[in-house]
């Protein structure tokens, strides 16, 4: 268990079984926080947060609770039906079957990691605050992703200027060589940090890249604990970190329709 004061009466504690609640909050407050900076439609339900985006940002959706009720699930389940682009769901409970939507689904472990200090970097590694570094930041994350929907590349598409300025909302640029090689983006929300689109530029692969834009992230961290959704690559290097599997998550993706000839 880690703990930590965000204020003088309140301590914040999260057991790995807490994890995924505490994940599928700090998820939906990167979506919210996304929508707004997009100027995206956010939805707030008691059991799931829903960003409406259009054709090629597509539809975001969070569950927020294990135990979604049938009107909930009727109103996401039309929110998938409507939408103008690719629906992408997270389910941190794994409890959500939206297999009747014909969306295919995977899993993905939740990871917690306890408030502690982390090594340096070997990179040079800056928290973004100029409008050609989070450009950069955006090219690397639409290459490394392989986010097609976002090509022929629009500067600001996906990381418009508004979204550094929302509360709780950083995002990282590792340098290799004064290059831009590597970047993160990381959220802190109700005491809880985690960590989003850790990607590196398919030219600076297998060079430590991500080890070192995480590190330079965790460094404005280290008093938190901290939640992410590790992919299987990423994985092992998180668990170098020092995070822990707490549960398996599950995602859903709209199944894209192929064109007839």
């Amino acid at each position: 268990m880690t703990t930590r004061p965000t204020s003088a009466d309140r301590p914040v504690s999260v057991s790995l079984a807490e994890a995924p609640m505490r994940q599928a909050r700090n998820s939906a407050a990167l979506w919210i926080a996304t929508g707004r900076s997009r100027g995206h439609e956010v939805i707030r339900r008691r059991g799931f947060v829903a960003v409406e985006g259009d054709e090629r940002a597509g539809t975001r959706i969070l569950i927020q609770e294990p135990d979604l009720d049938p009107g909930e699930l009727a109103e996401l389940s039309e929110l998938v039906r409507r939408a103008a682009g690719p629906v992408n769901a997270e389910d941190p409970f794994g409890s959500t079957d939206l297999s009747h939507l014909g969306m295919r689904n995977w899993q993905m472990p939740v990871m917690l990691r306890g408030p502690g200090p982390v090594g340096e970097p070997a990179l040079d590694v800056i928290r973004v605050k100029q409008p050609e570094d989070l450009q950069a930041a955006e090219r690397i994350v639409i290459e490394g992703f392989e986010l097609d929907g976002f090509e022929p590349y629009r500067p600001g598409e996906l990381f418009p200027t508004a979204f550094v300025e929302q509360p709780g909302v950083d995002v990282f640029l590792a340098l290799c060589d004064g290059v831009a090689a590597g970047a993160c983006v990381s959220v802190v929300d109700d005491g809880i940090g985690s960590h989003y689109w850790v990607g590196t530029s398919p030219a600076f692969r297998s060079r430590g890249v991500g080890r070192a834009v995480m590190l330079g992230s965790l460094a404005h961290l280290t008093d938190l604990p901290l939640t992410l959704t590790a992919s299987k690559l990423g994985r092992p290097l998180y668990e170098s970190l020092g995070y822990t599997v707490a549960a398996p998550s599950t995602w859903w993706a709209s199944v894209p329709v192929t064109p007839s000839r």
